[in-house]
């Protein structure tokens, strides 16, 4: 018969070892379920990859054919992939292949609910070097479909003064089962 349960040390009564495993399953569920979604700015903390709104404050959604169109018309027009990865010891883990839009550039992490001051850094100095310190140039921000991460990015590039943003809300996803080509992308340096 399987264990359903981990061994507790052989010296503890039945009762208090029944009390201490009650109480161990317990506390990771309720300190999920006590975890805001929201920070008190506003930002998704929690959650990233579940269902979105159908818009952002401050931005234009686009779906597939009308970010193609926006490419053809706006050629100026920037893409900004903000997918997660992992960061430890000062760099990038590749723990997963990751593909984007050709064009793209990946500013890993800058969609997390609350951001660390290195990686607020990272999002201003790539956006105004992206951007060649137009705030009015068009900014597209994508991730994966019902993926959080691209909604707060544009909330923090309209608090940095961008004015033309957009979202591609279902992103790469969308991409791709629409037949269109991706690219084997690496995230921009962190410095």
């Amino acid at each position: 018969m399987p264990r359903l349960a981990p061994a507790l040390p052989g010296h503890m009564s039945g009762g208090l070892a029944a009390c201490l495993l009650s109480l161990t399953l317990a506390l990771p569920t309720a300190q999920a379920e006590d975890a805001p979604l929201f920070s008190a700015d506003g930002y998704r903390q929690a959650q990233y990859r579940s269902p979105t709104p159908p818009s952002a404050d401050h931005a234009t959604t686009l779906d597939t054919p009308a970010l193609q169109a926006l490419l053809k018309r706006e050629p100026q027009t920037r893409l900004v992939d903000v997918y997660r990865r992992t960061f430890l010891n000062g760099q990038f883990v590749a723990d997963e292949q990751h593909r984007n839009l050709p064009g793209s550039l990946w500013l890993a992490n800058v969609g997390t609910g609350t951001l660390e001051p290195q990686w607020q850094a990272y999002l201003e100095q790539n956006l105004a070097r992206l951007t060649d310190g137009d705030a009015r140039r068009p900014l597209v921000f994508y991730c994966r479909s019902d993926c959080w991460m691209s909604w707060n990015a544009i909330r923090r590039a309209h608090a940095l003064g961008y004015a033309s943003l957009y979202w591609y809300r279902d992103g790469i996803d969308a991409w791709e089962q629409a037949g269109l080509p991706l690219q084997d992308a690496q995230p921009q340096p962190l410095k």
